[in-house]
C-alpha cells in the first residue's frame, strides 16, 4: 500500500526479443538493454470531486445596498418600503459548470420560501447565467435581460402598461431571460439571441418547461408561471398573482 505523498520506485527489466522459453541464464549479449526506472507519485492531497453545498443568507437592506438601490431600482413612492425587502445571497450553478454566489432582492415575507426554491434549483444543477441586482444595469430591465441576468425586485411598471409590475413588490423573479424570452404582443423578442428559444419544444440548458424542476419548485410555494400567460407568454417569469 502506498501512503499519500510517497514516491514509488520500481525496476523494470527489458529483455531482447525472442521465441519461447530460454534456459534461465542471464542475457549478457551486447544488445541487451539496462533496466529502466518506473516511478509513481501518489498525490498527498488528491483533488476533491464533492461539489460545494448550497449556501444562502437573508438580510435586511443594509446601508450600502440602500445607497446602491436608491434612485435606481427603488425610490420614494414605490409600493414597498426598503424595510419590507430582503437581500439574498445564494449559491447557483453557472453555465460554466461551476458554483457561484448571486444576489436577489425580494419581498421579506417570501424570502425563506424563495431560498427553498433556489436550493431546489441548485440541487438539480439547473444552470443560471448570472444573478445580479438590476441596479448593476442602471435599473434597466432591458439591459438586465440582454445580459441574461436572473433578477427579482425592480420598482417599475408592468411591461406594456402603467400599473406596478409584480417586480415592484419583490414578488417576481425572472430566470435566464435569454433561454426563456418574453414574447411581445407583436411577436418580437428583445434579445435576438433568444430566437432559437422561441421554439419551446426545444430541450436546452436553462430553458424552463411546464412540469420541470423549476416550474415545480415555484408551483410548490404557490407562484404562477408566465409561460402560461396566453397570447404573450413569459416563460422566464414567476410571480404571485395580484390580489383580486
Amino acid at each position: 500500500m502506498l501512503l499519500p505523498g510517497v514516491l514509488a520506485v520500481g525496476l523494470v527489466g527489458v529483455g531482447g526479443c525472442g521465441g519461447g522459453g530460454g534456459s534461465g541464464a542471464a542475457d549478457t549479449s551486447p544488445t541487451s538493454r539496462p533496466a529502466t526506472i518506473a516511478t509513481t507519485v501518489v498525490p498527498a492531497n488528491p483533488p476533491s470531486t464533492v461539489p460545494p453545498e448550497f449556501a444562502a443568507t437573508i438580510a435586511p437592506i443594509d446601508p450600502a445596498t440602500q445607497a446602491r438601490m436608491t434612485g435606481v431600482s427603488w425610490r420614494p413612492g414605490c409600493p414597498v418600503p426598503l424595510a419590507g425587502l430582503r437581500l439574498l445571497h445564494v449559491t447557483y450553478w453557472g453555465f460554466d459548470g461551476a458554483a457561484h454566489t448571486g444576489e436577489l432582492v425580494v419581498h421579506a415575507a417570501w424570502a425563506e420560501r424563495l431560498v427553498g426554491v433556489l436550493r431546489t434549483l441548485y440541487e438539480a444543477r439547473f444552470p443560471i447565467e448570472r444573478m445580479q441586482l438590476v441596479d448593476d444595469y442602471g435599473g434597466s430591465d432591458e439591459a438586465s435581460v440582454l445580459a441574461n441576468n436572473t433578477s427579482a425586485f425592480n420598482c417599475r411598471a408592468v411591461t406594456g402598461g402603467t400599473g406596478w409590475s409584480r417586480h415592484a413588490y419583490g414578488l417576481a423573479i425572472d430566470i435566464d431571460p435569454r433561454q426563456n424570452p418574453y414574447v411581445y404582443p407583436d411577436g418580437h423578442l428583445l434579445d435576438p439571441r433568444s430566437e432559437p428559444y422561441r421554439d419551446r419544444a426545444r430541450q436546452e440548458a436553462g430553458m424552463v418547461h411546464e412540469g420541470d424542476v423549476v416550474h415545480g419548485a415555484f408551483a410548490a410555494i404557490g407562484w404562477r408561471w408566465g409561460g402560461s400567460f396566453g397570447d404573450t407568454p413569459d416563460p422566464q417569469h414567476f410571480d404571485t398573482a395580484p390580489p383580486g
